[in-house]
């Protein structure tokens, strides 16, 4: 018995690696997704400050429910909304489909359209911002290079080097300085995103995800 034990105790590395691997397993999904929206912050902040108003993981609250949005760019040429995906692997899909596809190997797994999960961003800030009328949005989809798009849209679905040429790719002016400042302030004072209430939103996510994952 005490051979036993003293074994135990000589091994307790492994167990400890064993420990911190279990740990980083059951994080990696949310550290590649922070690293994914560090990747396209670190982008949007090579914009020009003057005429690009940045706002990074917005969570705002409209109704009951919370809404998170990982990047607003507000600018004299509209509302940019950017969703960040960090996924590899080939993806299919296209503008309408309800899920995307994606495929690694032979193994398939979907996931909700994100073009359609953009949209829903957008009402969310149409509501906030309604006092703003016909306000120009844009959508953006961002992908990390890991990926291989296979994806038939119209809205730009992207990699994310090509992020800061898609957004200057619209350079027809829509709002005044002081337009767009007034906005950039609303959602500023919209934003909600403490600790709380981001991991509120993050368990409600999770619940809704629970019911809508579907494995190939």
């Amino acid at each position: 018995m005490k051979l036993a034990f003293d074994l135990l105790l000589d091994l307790w590395y492994i167990w400890v690696l064993l420990i911190i691997s279990a740990i980083l397993s059951m994080l990696r999904p949310k550290i590649k997704g922070a690293l994914g929206e560090k990747s396209v912050s670190f982008f949007l902040a090579r914009l020009d400050p003057k005429k690009y108003k940045v706002l990074n993981n917005l969570l705002i609250k409209v109704g009951s429910k919370t809404v998170q949005i990982d990047h607003v760019v507000v600018s004299n040429y509209g509302v940019f909304v950017v969703e960040t995906k960090n996924y590899q692997g080939w993806i299919y899909g296209s503008e309408f489909d309800e899920y995307w596809t994606q495929v690694i190997y032979k193994r398939k797994e979907k996931f909700y359209n994100p073009v359609r999960q953009n949209y829903g961003h957008i009402q969310a800030l149409k509501e906030i911002l309604k006092e703003f009328e016909n306000l120009k949005f844009v959508s953006i989809i961002v992908f990390t290079t890991k990926a291989e798009l296979k994806v038939k849209a119209k809205t730009d679905v992207i990699y994310t080097v090509k992020l800061l040429k898609t957004i200057k790719k619209y350079n027809q002016e829509c709002l005044t300085d002081e337009q767009r400042d007034a906005i950039y302030e609303k959602l500023k004072s919209a934003n909600i995103g403490d600790r709380k209430n981001m991991r509120e939103h993050v368990r409600s996510v999770r619940e809704n995800k629970k019911k809508k994952t579907i494995n190939l």
